[in-house]
């Protein structure tokens, strides 16, 4: 009966360890998955906490982009590259000429109680030997001395920051722009070139008076020729203004502006734009 007993009590000492064993690797087991599904689920939720964050990133960039666009800015100094042709879809050929308008920066901002109307001063082109008085004034708007100033009438100026940057954005393909600009000097000219004059009859009897003014004033009275008479003299280097100017294309990352036509000046002009 003892070795009877002994047996038994060592066949279930077996059986209980082995169901041990059993459990530890069963338990053992299950840790490992859910160690692993845990680090899964923790790779998962970092990948989706970056996208996320990089979603919102892209957001704000987005938001700070269209921030950047002052939806009441309607000019822009720029320089005159050159001439070109552009073509549309229908193969249509159309002249236009390129110009580098800004990054433009306000340097400084009227107001109605302080200077009597509201405008903007814009800036364009870094100045490198900026003298001290200069420097001091783009201090105030915490802007880099530029080289040419504009200056722009306005019917608010709150709309508008100091030191804020403005970019070809502000346009869209299809506006409708007038460009001014300082046109080529021509020298010393008559009045048939200079004002339009129709000159003289060139019939029997009129010797060398095809292409001359002609009378300019009275002899006895008033004995003298009236001030702003239409004369001979220097014809252009003055400022022009051509109206109606379309926006063809818009080159973003250059700041470029192609616009449908001719503009006054010679090529690296200074010009200003105004929708």
């Amino acid at each position: 009966m003892n070795d009877k007993e002994q047996n038994i009590n060592e066949k279930n000492l077996e059986q209980t360890s082995s169901n041990n064993l059993e459990k530890v690797d069963t338990n053992g087991e299950v840790k490992e998955n859910v160690e692993s599904l845990q680090s899964e689920k923790i790779v998962d939720n970092s990948n989706h906490s970056v996208e996320d964050k990089i979603d919102t990133q892209d957001e704000k960039i987005d938001v700070k982009s269209e921030n950047k666009v002052n939806m009441f800015a309607e000019f822009l100094i720029g320089k005159k590259i050159g001439m070109t042709c552009i073509y549309d879809d229908d193969g249509e050929q159309f002249p236009a000429t390129v110009i580098e308008a800004g990054p433009c920066f306000i340097s400084q901002i009227k107001s109605k109680q302080i200077d009597g109307y509201m405008a903007v001063q814009l800036g364009f082109a870094s100045d490198r030997k900026a003298n001290k008085p200069k420097t001091n004034h783009f201090n105030k708007s915490g802007v880099k001395p530029l080289k040419y100033l504009s200056e722009f009438r306005v019917e608010d100026s709150n709309n508008f920051n100091l030191g804020e940057e403005l970019n070809v954005n502000i346009f869209n393909e299809g506006d409708i722009v007038k460009v001014s600009g300082t046109s080529k000097g021509k020298g010393f000219a008559g009045v048939m070139k200079r004002h339009g004059f129709g000159g003289g009859r060139a019939s029997h009897g009129k010797n060398s008076v095809m292409r001359k003014p002609g009378s300019v004033g009275a002899g006895s009275d008033p004995s003298r020729i009236w001030k702003g008479k239409k004369m001979p003299g220097r014809y252009g280097g003055t400022k022009v203004t051509t109206k109606g100017l379309e926006i063809l294309r818009i080159d973003k990352e250059n700041n470029l502006l192609f616009v449908k036509g001719s503009v006054p000046g010679a090529n690296n002009g200074l010009l200003t734009i105004c929708r």
